[in-house]
């Protein structure tokens, strides 16, 4: 048997919840207890890293072609119009992003499997994605802190990857 309130075992004859507190009144209501914050959005949250790092894996494709064809061409022809470190750093730039949407992907498919890393890898992305993809990235690094970073989530994920290790 369970409470209503918070869905925490409750014994026959007890008058209130030993977790929340909450009454007892009337015959207790056998229920399956709630389920947690963790286990009702880590999915989700795993398939959003993923579509999220596949749109970063086609920006970088996108801007690595640009680099090595349109400024390639720029400065093989030496118009002025741009610079000749404009390529290498459009390069560099689409390597990193490319980078990051490889542990987005990694980050996802740990959420989705329950691995006990890929908590913190998501977290670390998030902090990361905050500040460097706005508006989206803002709004996934929001909603994977809110989904993953309070010690009871950190409990709840923790059982989680431990039923999946079972």
């Amino acid at each position: 048997m369970f409470c209503d309130g918070c869905g925490t075992v409750v014994q026959p004859g007890q008058a209130f919840c030993s977790k929340c507190g909450k009454q007892i009144v009337g015959p207790i209501s056998v229920m399956q207890p709630l389920p947690g914050r963790v286990k009702g959005h880590v999915r989700l949250l795993g398939l959003f890293w993923l579509a999220f790092s596949a749109f970063n894996t086609v920006g970088a494709v996108i801007l690595y072609v640009i680099a090595n064809t349109i400024f390639a061409r720029v400065n093989e022809m030496g118009a002025p119009s741009g610079p000749a470190f404009l390529r290498p750093l459009l390069s560099v730039v689409a390597i990193l992003l490319f980078a990051k949407a490889s542990i987005g992907f990694i980050a996802g498919w740990g959420l989705l499997q329950h691995e006990k890393w890929a908590r913190i890898l998501a977290l670390v992305l998030a902090f990361i994605s905050l500040f460097t993809n706005i508006p989206f990235g803002t709004a996934l690094g929001v909603y994977t802190m809110w989904v993953l970073l309070s010690a009871d989530s950190e409990r709840e994920y923790d059982a989680l990857s431990e039923v999946r290790a079972a």
